[in-house]
């Protein structure tokens, strides 16, 4: 019933701490007096762009991600370091995954990607007036990423024919759409 009293907590346990989430196993006592552990994964939250070049071309990220064992397309994105701004977060991974840098910012929103397990939060970001800058993108030891340029009609069919997208990437281009050339 929607107004009652949140489960009350009566024991956390961390069982891991990583670099970019934790992972902890919590023992909870609901309103109607059950009990029961529900696990959860901690994040910092994510900071993403949808960046567009000066011709309306989106400029996306093809990358290998161990979790799903495939290479996905998807907009450049970080996790934002405790106490960073977003926006910084953001502004710093387009240059290190793309090689691009944007001049002109836009915030699209904010939502919880998965909800069912994590309270990470993903900020989105549209990011306009793109440069292309001379050095190539400098990206991390552990990242083997592949810049790419579609169309909004193309990453749209890219979508709807099944193509490997991650969701905070589909969610984003929805709240850029309105936005797009």
């Amino acid at each position: 019933m929607a107004g009652q009293e949140p489960p009350q907590v009566l024991q956390k346990k961390l069982f891991y701490q990583g670099r970019k989430f934790s992972y902890e196993v919590n023992r909870l006592r609901l309103p109607n007096g059950a009990e029961g552990e529900w696990e959860c994964v901690r994040h910092p939250g994510g900071a993403l762009a949808v960046p567009v070049t000066p011709e309306g071309q989106l400029v996306l990220v093809r990358q290998y991600r161990f979790a799903v064992e495939q290479r996905i397309l998807e907009f450049p994105a970080g996790t934002v370091e405790v106490g960073e701004d977003p926006g910084l977060t953001i502004r710093r991974e387009i240059e290190e995954e793309t090689g691009y840098k944007a001049h002109q910012w836009r915030k699209l929103g904010e939502f919880i990607l998965a909800p069912g397990y994590s309270d990470e939060i993903i900020y989105a970001f549209l990011a306009q007036d793109l440069e292309k800058l001379d050095a190539p993108p400098h990206q991390d030891e552990d990242e083997d990423i592949e810049t790419v340029l579609m169309s909004p009609a193309e990453f749209e069919q890219a979508i709807l024919a099944g193509e490997p997208i991650d969701a905070k990437s589909i969610a984003s281009f929805t709240l850029a759409r309105p936005f797009l050339i």
